[in-house]
């Protein structure tokens, strides 16, 4: 229920629960409430064992490493050298987002990142469009990056013993094999850190994250080695459509800043630490991306790298003339890309736990395990999924639908942290958005730009996707969400 300390004025008279399809599709969850179901849920409560270190380090683990050891090759052949500007303006649209993050996070420290910022400034049916970007956004990216880790396996293998994993097991069958085993293999393995509780997986993840840092410092020693100027000759051979085009492509390179937000119901003090993790990890993030595009568009002419191998390790033994740096390198992406993977499949599990005690999707998934204090379940059903999309769907695919996902719900919190300040004025918040409500307006904007730039086939794709989530909100969670009780409609803020 509502704290009775809350101001009258910020709550509304008992709506009834056969008032109008148009009210409880607007029905909004207290902040109040939100915080109250993170820290004492029916099905059991998550752990508070995250600090400042370990809540960077999941921002950084879910983002780092994603668009430079597997996307950069697919998006220079759309700019050419200008997919260094490509990073700047991704960045610059996820640093808005971020921002608008930091604010919420601070204010609503709850389970479920920007899916509980748009239950509680938008309403229900908002709130479940978010949710099921969410879903889209991080289940298909986990798959993505498993994807990814498989052929930086084949790299490590071929460069250590000389073998490698045969076609027919190491891709998926639209690109002539039968299954990708290493992506399946890498996201069980997250499972099985993610079953162990919240406190052992951001150990391990801080290690990794560490390794990956150090991977690219690697690379942008020896690769600087090679750099030619006359590389970056013609800067934008494509045109500015080249450089939108491979900005949208990019923005999948900065999923995962936001993963601090889902840990909301986990973090020792959320209302100062989440703010603080989010902004520290996206500056660390975009330093690196900018850094290394500089270095391989300067060691590599950018038409190389269409049709090419063109990943890090490639580039490395190119400049080097002998394989031994490469294969460090792709020991190094082994390693750091198996911590994207754990820590987005982490963000996925809370967003479904804090829709799951919403009543949203089915109550199994906010289920926390007494021992361990994750939800069991909700764990290994995710994991499942995610492992067979990343064993049997090509990654190009998967990063376009990623990308589209992402910046639909970045573009709601924007606006979720504008209706937070009209509605709740007095609500204590660690971190505010400079300049009103500029910031968030042009985050809005920029995350309208980069959906632009996608092609017609992921807008076809994720009509789908929405169509599918609608069917199953109003035949399931429209009737059995938690505010459709007498009680929880009492408590409804206005």
């Amino acid at each position: 229920m509502l704290d009775q300390g809350a101001p009258p004025h910020h709550r509304s008279e008992t709506t009834p629960v056969s008032s109008g399809l148009g009210a409880r599709l607007m029905r909004r969850k207290p902040v109040e409430l939100l915080v109250a179901d993170s820290d004492q849920g029916e099905g059991g409560s998550l752990r508070r064992s995250l600090g400042l270190w370990q809540l960077t380090m999941i921002s950084i683990g879910a983002t780092l490493g994603t668009g430079i050891f597997v996307v950069l090759g697919d998006a220079v052949p759309e700019a050419g050298p200008a997919v260094t500007l490509a990073f700047v303006i991704a960045g610059l649209t996820a640093l808005f987002s971020a921002l608008s993050y930091a604010e919420l996070a601070g204010s609503i420290p709850a389970a479920g990142s920007s899916y509980s910022y748009a239950y509680a400034t938008m309403g229900e049916l908002v709130a479940w469009v978010c949710g099921w970007c969410l879903v889209l956004e991080y289940g298909v990216s986990v798959a993505a990056v498993a994807v990814g880790w498989g052929e930086y396996l084949n790299e490590l293998l071929d460069g250590t013993i000389g073998v490698t994993i045969p076609t027919a097991l190491s891709s998926a069958p639209g690109e002539g094999g039968i299954i990708n085993l290493p992506g399946l293999l890498v996201v069980l393995l997250a499972m099985v850190f993610l079953l162990g509780g919240a406190r052992e997986s951001a150990r391990a993840n801080t290690i990794m994250v560490m390794v990956k840092i150090a991977a690219l410092v690697l690379f942008c020693a020896v690769g600087v080695t090679g750099f030619r100027s006359g590389n970056y000759a013609d800067f934008m051979p494509l045109g500015i459509a080249g450089v939108t085009a491979a900005s949208g492509t990019l923005f999948f390179s900065y999923i995962g800043f936001d993963a601090a937000s889902t840990a909301g119901a986990e973090a020792k003090n959320p209302k100062k630490d989440l703010p603080r993790a989010i902004m520290l990890s996206l500056l660390i993030v975009t330093a690196l991306y900018v850094l290394v595009a500089v270095v391989a568009v300067g060691a590599w002419e950018w038409t190389k790298f269409e049709g090419s191998d063109a990943s890090l390790a490639a580039i490395m033994n190119d400049v080097s003339g002998q394989t031994f740096w490469g294969t460090m390198l792709a020991l190094g992406a082994v390693i750091s890309i198996a911590s994207v993977v754990l820590t987005v499949l982490y963000g996925q599990t809370r967003i479904l736990f804090a829709m799951a005690r919403d009543g949203l999707v089915p109550k199994a998934l906010g289920k926390v395990d007494t021992k361990t204090g994750t939800p069991r379940v909700n764990t290994v059903v995710v994991s499942l999924f995610c492992g067979v999309l990343a064993a049997m769907i090509p990654l190009g695919k998967l990063v376009d639908a990623t990308s589209i996902g992402t910046l639909f719900a970045f573009a709601l919190v924007n606006v979720a942290v504008i209706v937070l300040r009209y509605k709740r004025p007095e609500l204590e918040r660690s971190f505010k958005v400079p300049f009103g409500p500029l910031l968030p307006v042009l985050g809005f904007g920029f995350c309208l730009w980069n959906l632009s730039g996608l092609d017609t086939v992921t807008w076809v794709v994720f009509g789908f996707w929405m169509a599918a989530g609608l069917v199953f909100y109003f035949s399931y969670g429209l009737r059995r969400s938690r505010l459709a009780t007498p009680e929880a409609s009492e408590a409804e803020v206005k």
